[in-house]
C-alpha cells in the first residue's frame, strides 16, 4: 500500500519552493558578499584602514545605548589588565 497521497505531495511541492528560496537567497548574500569585499578592497587601495572601517560599520548598526554600555565593559576589562 503506498501512502504518498495527495497531501504528502502538496508538502513535497512546497519544501521545494522553499529549498528552491533559501538557494536563490544563498547565491544573492554569497554576490553581495562579494560586493561588499570589493569596496573594503577599492578602500584599502585608497589607503583606508578596512579594520577601522568594519569597526565602524559594526558600531553604527547599535544603538548609543548598546555601543555606550560595550565601552564601558570593554574599559571596565582593560583596567582590569592594567591596559588602561
Amino acid at each position: 500500500m503506498n501512502d504518498a497521497g495527495p497531501e504528502s505531495t502538496v508538502a513535497a511541492d512546497e519544501l521545494k519552493q522553499f529549498i528552491e528560496r533559501i538557494e536563490r537567497l544563498e547565491e544573492e548574500k554569497k554576490t553581495i558578499a562579494d560586493d561588499i569585499k570589493d569596496v573594503y578592497g577599492e578602500a584599502k587601495s585608497r589607503g583606508y584602514d578596512t579594520k577601522a572601517m568594519r569597526r565602524i560599520v559594526s558600531l553604527r548598526k547599535k544603538d548609543a545605548n548598546e555601543r555606550q554600555e560595550e565601552e564601558a565593559i570593554l574599559d571596565l576589562y582593560m583596567q582590569a589588565l592594567g591596559m588602561a
